[in-house]
């Protein structure tokens, strides 16, 4: 009995070392490769580059008041519509000191020649019923009068202007009145009720009050790389996409490319702009990120394969043709000339027929 068992064990111990030895094997064994089969195709291959960049509307005018002082009140916000002429915010004047001192000072001495002017003329006017002076003496003397009251007047009326920033006899041209000068939608008003504003000078830019455009009339504003300014041209059809607006295409038309570069992260790039064709239905709103598509070349009926299958070696590429299948994969390395590039597909301009399969991605398998 004792001798069967030291048989099985025996014999148990030689089947672990053979499997043993079997796995080791197996798992040192070279992995047989093979390879994705792509198919060279006949397509129209077009190669075209992005343009980052923003939606912005062609006329924005910032609305600036003619006039320093203070906001009295504010009749508009962002988001309406805008006509021009209409009035946006009223401005309450606040007078300089010494501007309002000589306005006054003007107004008092204006006073006291138009008293006398008055004296005078009364004075010739009795000399002249008496027939004592001659008329063109009293005519003289009636002018000066007349002068003296326009003066008086013109003096009120800048002490007015001064003080208040109008006139009763022009109210309807008030300055203080800050009106559109376009029709369009106001995007932004930046002051509120209180705040201080000031006129633009030779000094400062003035405080803008509102700033209004023309959401009808958009363009696509962004930056083109040097190296594919030179293949594109002004009229070319664009098309655009917007962030905010997924699975939306617009139609453009470039009309402007920078004749001067500017740098960006080290790089040179150009201004574009594109006049962009918006549906009535559909609302765009002015800074929205958008990408402009351009076409920089077209090919038709290109024989084309994907770029993974194609191998670069300096200025050399080359494909690997299939020659057999059966058992294992046999391939050909042929060397081709290639032309555009679309970053998926390469034209094959040399070397290779339509219909012709070529090794794609490597795919391990354990035989």
């Amino acid at each position: 009995m004792k001798k069967w068992i030291k048989i099985a064990v025996t014999v148990v111990v030689v089947l672990i070392f053979i499997g043993t030895f079997v796995f080791l094997y197996q798992k040192s064994r070279p992995k047989a490769v093979t390879y994705q089969i792509l198919k060279a195709e006949v397509k129209d291959l077009r190669q075209t580059t992005v343009a980052t960049g923003r939606i912005e509307p062609r006329d924005e005018v910032e609305i600036k008041p003619q006039i320093s002082g203070i906001i009295a009140e504010v009749y508009k916000e962002a988001g309406q519509e805008v006509k021009q002429g209409e009035v946006i915010a009223k401005v309450k004047v606040i007078p300089e000191l010494g501007t309002l001192n000589s306005a006054e000072s003007r107004v008092r001495l204006a006073e006291m020649n138009g008293r006398q002017a008055e004296t005078d003329l009364e004075r010739m006017e009795k000399l002249y019923k008496s027939k004592l002076v001659s008329s063109e003496e009293y005519e003289k003397s009636l002018l000066a009068a007349q002068q003296a009251r326009e003066e008086l007047q013109a003096a009120k009326d800048n002490l007015e202007i001064v003080k208040e920033g109008i006139t009763k006899n022009s109210a309807s041209f008030s300055s203080t009145l800050i009106r559109s000068t376009i029709d369009g939608l106001i995007l932004d008003v930046p002051v509120k009720v209180g705040n201080s504003v000031i006129m633009s000078n030779t000094f400062n830019d003035g405080t803008t009050i509102a700033t209004v455009a023309d959401m009808g009339d958009l363009i696509f504003r962004g930056n083109v790389d040097e190296t594919e300014v030179g293949r594109i041209r002004e009229g070319i059809p664009v098309k655009i996409t917007l962030g905010a607006l997924q699975g939306m295409t617009f139609d453009a038309k470039l009309e402007y490319i920078s004749p001067k570069s500017t740098e960006n992260n080290g790089a040179n790039q150009f201004e574009i702009k594109a006049a962009i064709t918006v549906p009535d239905s559909v609302t765009i709103r002015s800074g929205y990120s958008a990408n402009a598509e351009m076409e920089l070349q077209r090919v038709p009926h290109a024989v084309t394969v994907p770029e993974v299958a194609v191998e670069f070696s300096g200025d050399t590429t080359f494909v690997y043709v299939l020659t057999d299948s059966v058992p294992a994969q046999r391939f050909e390395r042929r060397r081709i000339v290639t032309g555009v590039s679309n970053g998926i597909d390469t034209e094959v301009k040399e070397g290779l027929k339509a219909g012709e399969l070529v090794r794609g991605l490597k795919n391990e398998q354990a035989s």
